[in-house]
C-alpha cells in the first residue's frame, strides 16, 4: 500500500511539475509595443507601451504570444517578435544612489528615482552595472526590478 502511495506521489509530481511554465524576464524591443487582452492579434488592446527596452515578466506561452506582467503588475500578450533578450530594468525603490564603482566607499554619481528604465550593461554579486541617460555607474542589484543575467 506505501508503495502505492509513492508510486501515486511521484507521478502526480513530474506530471504537475511539467505543466508549471518557468517565469523569465525579456524587454520591449521597439518603442511602441501593444498589450492585448488575449493571445491573438483578434484581442483589443489594453496598453500601449513607449518604452524601448522596458523589462517585462513571460509568466506564460500561447503559440506565438506571451503573457507577461510589467513593474506595475499590468498583465497581457504580447507577441514574440516585440520582445528582446537584452538586459533591462526598472528602478524599484524610492531612491537609489549610483556609485562610480560596486562599493558604497567609491564616489556617488547621481540619485535615481522610482521607475528609472535602466540598460544594464553587467552584473557581479549584489551589484549591477547600469546606464541611464548620460549617467553610467553601480547599483545595488536589489533595487532593481528586471533582466540582469
Amino acid at each position: 500500500m506505501f508503495k502505492k502511495i509513492i508510486s501515486y506521489l511521484i507521478f502526480f509530481f513530474i506530471t504537475f511539475s511539467s505543466l508549471v511554465a518557468e517565469e523569465y524576464f525579456l524587454t520591449l524591443r521597439n518603442e511602441k509595443t501593444n498589450l492585448r487582452q488575449g493571445p491573438s492579434f483578434d484581442y483589443p488592446i489594453k496598453i500601449f507601451y513607449t518604452k524601448k527596452g522596458l523589462p517585462v515578466l513571460v509568466q506564460d506561452v500561447s503559440e506565438n504570444f506571451r503573457k507577461i506582467r510589467d513593474h506595475e503588475n499590468n498583465t497581457g500578450w504580447i507577441h514574440r517578435s516585440q520582445l528582446s533578450e537584452k538586459k533591462g530594468a526598472i528602478v524599484d525603490e524610492n531612491r537609489i544612489l549610483v556609485f562610480k564603482k560596486p562599493t558604497v566607499f567609491s564616489k556617488p554619481i547621481v540619485i535615481l528615482q522610482k521607475g528609472r528604465l535602466c540598460l544594464v550593461d553587467k552584473c557581479k554579486e549584489e551589484w549591477c552595472k547600469i546606464m541611464t541617460g548620460r549617467y553610467t555607474g553601480w547599483v545595488y542589484k536589489k533595487d532593481l526590478w528586471g533582466k540582469f543575467n
